[in-house]
């Protein structure tokens, strides 16, 4: 324990916080003042939030806090009609890739995590290839790059890589280890489009309780990724936290103050928000905290309604039933038939190699054909890099 210990604050102090960058932000914020910024919100706060047509922080506050429920209906149409207002009436369809499934960190949450007794794999060219072609063949041109996080996945892998994946897609994100800014300008030359990274969540104490060995342990290094990802000027940014480590309202609430933080900073930039639940996998754990169906969609709607030209997607961690309802009220992509394992799509015998299990287990023709029926058009690309910085 003592070992352990030491590491956590070894690391630490490797990256401390970063002034003008959102980790200063953090070291100076009190998780209880900001937890009571929901807690104490009234019916009054609600229908103040409700009221306006720019939001900031505490609007969103108050929309996800306890005395919103009553509001959700409201709440629920207001997010569609401004999403119809922004992106019309077009749901996006993407395909994770995921590369490799080696791991140097401990997560309590994830199942690459380095102690799991998983077989391990990285994609070779001929590999990929077999996933590339069988990716494209269900109709997807637009891909998210997943990896675990180890030095052996790092940039001379993703440089070999992007180049041979880049050609057979218009869009091209990647979900992988932080990296520096110079790293993602380099990527960003050979193809890169945008990059997401989670959080997981803003509390430190929780995080370093989840996050035990590895690079993932730095708290400060990956809280300033995205800040990072803007000063290169990545086409679009991706935030998130895992729904169940903290108090979700809490988390939500920093990651609001996160992403305006950076909307200041990179205007340039698109954002995206997406809204992962803890699903079960190899030693996993128990959700801290569990938000129900019905406070999903209210957090959904919020953040529809804080931010009307915000990308939100949904992933297949959602069941099928949650997804069918949910694809009106505010999200602009969607992954389907997604495999969560290396070589996934190519060979579907390699289950166990997977991160975690999903539960929209539906083919893309289905998915496809759900979303026609909820009056929606299935959109396979929809932007021209040689447009994006018009």
């Amino acid at each position: 324990m003592i070992e352990g210990a030491s590491q956590k604050i070894r690391m630490l102090e490797q990256s401390p916080a970063t002034k003008g960058q959102f980790s200063e932000f953090v070291e100076n914020a009190d998780w209880q003042e900001v937890t009571r910024s929901h807690q104490e919100k009234t019916e009054q706060d609600v229908l103040r939030a409700l009221s306006k047509s720019k939001l900031d922080v505490d609007d969103f506050a108050a929309l996800i806090s306890p005395a919103a429920e009553p509001y959700l209906l409201e709440m629920v149409a207001k997010s569609e009609q401004l999403t119809l207002q922004r992106f019309g009436k077009t749901v996006s369809l993407f395909a994770p890739l995921y590369l490799s499934n080696t791991c140097a960190n401990e997560c309590t949450y994830c199942g690459f995590s380095m102690s799991n007794a998983i077989k391990r794999l990285t994609l070779n060219q001929t590999q990929l290839g077999k996933e590339i072609e069988a990716i494209k063949g269900k109709g997807f041109d637009h891909i998210l790059l997943v990896t675990g996080e180890t030095n052996k996945v790092s940039m001379p892998y993703f440089e070999r890589m992007i180049p041979l994946i880049k050609p057979h897609f218009s869009q091209l994100s990647m979900e992988v280890q932080p990296l520096d800014a110079n790293e993602y300008k380099q990527l960003q030359g050979i193809g890169l489009d945008g990059v997401l990274v989670y959080q997981e969540t803003y509390r430190r104490k929780t995080y370093l309780e989840h996050h035990l060995r590895g690079n993932k342990s730095n708290f400060n290094y990956r809280l300033d990724a995205p800040d990072r990802i803007g000063q290169a000027s990545i086409h679009k940014i991706g935030l998130g936290v895992l729904l169940g480590l903290e108090d979700w309202r809490t988390d939500s609430v920093m990651m609001a103050h996160h992403l305006r933080h950076l909307q200041k900073r990179y205007w340039r930039s698109r954002f995206s928000v997406a809204f992962p639940r803890i699903r079960p996998c190899e030693g996993g754990i128990v959700p801290k905290s569990v938000i129900s169906d019905r406070q999903l969609v209210q957090l959904i709607a919020a953040w529809r309604l804080f931010d009307r030209d915000l990308e939100m997607s949904l992933s297949t961690r959602e069941s099928p039933e949650f997804r069918h309802h949910a694809v009106r009220m505010g999200f602009t992509t969607m992954s389907a038939e997604s495999k969560t394992q290396p070589g996934g799509y190519a060979d579907d015998s390699l289950e166990a190699l997977e991160q975690f299990e999903i539960s929209d287990e539906r083919p893309v023709a289905e998915i496809m054909e759900m979303i026609r029926q909820q009056g929606r058009e299935v959109v396979w690309k929809d932007w021209d890099p040689a447009l994006s910085y018009i």
